[in-house]
């Protein structure tokens, strides 16, 4: 696949600080998975449906996982919005909606009158 998102090494060295220690057993690599992880965020695919460039769904899906409950991407977010000269131009945000197939269907009831 050619569209994949990765991150670079400027980006990754940026994001360090912010990762929790490794203990015990190494890592699997994280750019890999965290470029995987926005990746299957930023077009909104099921963990599933994550390239296999990116490794392992489930290795996605637990990473994200653990530091989601872990509060690594709100310290993230935090810092990375801290360290920019002007806080006037920040925006982190995104809207995601998904409906069920059948909210669409205004339809009457079948065989009555509204009263």
């Amino acid at each position: 696949m050619s569209n994949l998102y990765w991150l670079s090494e400027d980006q990754m060295a940026q994001l360090r600080p912010y990762f929790p220690k490794s203990h015990g057993v190494p890592r699997v690599d994280d750019r890999r998975v965290l470029s995987g992880i926005i990746f299957i965020n930023r077009n909104g695919l099921r963990w599933r449906d994550a390239p296999r460039e990116y490794g392992p769904h489930k290795t996605l899906y637990n990473r994200w996982k653990r530091w989601s409950d872990m509060g690594v991407f709100a310290r993230i977010m935090t810092g990375l919005a801290a360290e920019a000269p002007d806080n006037n131009t920040i925006s982190i945000g995104a809207t995601y909606l998904k409906a069920h197939r059948t909210a669409s269907s205004l339809r009457a009831k079948k065989g009555g009158v509204d009263a």
